[in-house]
């Protein structure tokens, strides 16, 4: 992965970070694909876990703490948003220690490879060698890409429906306006600008229609 980036990635600073699979391959085709990557999202963005990530998978972070007593360190990024989609994925990240996104986004890719290869037998790379990422400079910016990237799987017609929208699991959304079992977010400096997870809601929903339609007429250009 290359270190030399044309938007440089600054601690403190909060980015935009996405990639896509090698030839927008599926990379995540299935519920235990999916699964893998949100547990290994969860496990990487510490930067000195206790256990190895199969024994995490086993047990999670609350009973690895009861057995272990130990500290799993800094968080390289605190995670604003994140949504997987079939071929690509995207992360709103604020980098907490120096170096901190390049770290987590190669130990998680890394690692979701070789899961990846194991189950499917297969060798080789998985993600584009650079992922991408653009600095958010203003509080609007943020809010318009959290709505952006919790609209992903509507746009694209992973799921039909708003309503299957509020379903999907592979997404933060559930955490802003749903109740997750053991959040990873920092949902605080987005939700501080809405009265209540109802409210934030009705922000992304208002757009819904129209980030599809825009979506779909980019399909209408790639096939021309």
């Amino acid at each position: 992965m290359s270190t030399l980036r044309k938007t440089p990635l600054i601690t403190g600073e909060i980015y935009h970070v996405y990639n896509r699979g090698l030839d927008k391959r599926p990379t995540f085709t299935d519920f235990n694909e999916k699964l893998r990557a949100y547990q290994a999202i969860k496990f990487y963005r510490f930067e000195s876990p206790p256990v190895r990530l199969s024994y995490f998978v086993r047990y999670g972070t609350k009973k690895i703490e009861e057995l272990t007593e130990t500290s799993w360190g800094n968080q390289f990024v605190s995670i604003i948003a994140y949504c997987l989609m079939p071929n690509h994925f995207h992360f709103i990240l604020r980098q907490e220690v120096d170096g901190g996104i390049s770290r987590f986004i190669s130990n998680f890719e890394n690692s979701y490879t070789r899961y990846f290869n194991t189950k499917s037998k297969r060798v080789g790379g998985l993600f584009l060698d650079d992922f991408q990422n653009v600095l958010v400079d203003s509080e609007e910016q943020l809010l318009h890409l959290t709505r952006y990237v919790h609209l992903n799987p509507y746009a694209s017609s992973v799921v039909k429906t708003t309503e299957e929208l509020l379903k999907y699991e592979w997404s933060s959304l559930k955490e802003y306006i749903g109740e997750g079992e053991e959040p990873i977010c920092n949902k605080e400096m987005v939700m501080t600008y809405f009265k209540n997870k109802e409210s934030y809601k009705t922000f992304v929903f208002d757009r819904a229609d129209y980030q599809r339609e825009l979506k779909r007429i980019e399909h209408l250009f790639e096939r021309e």
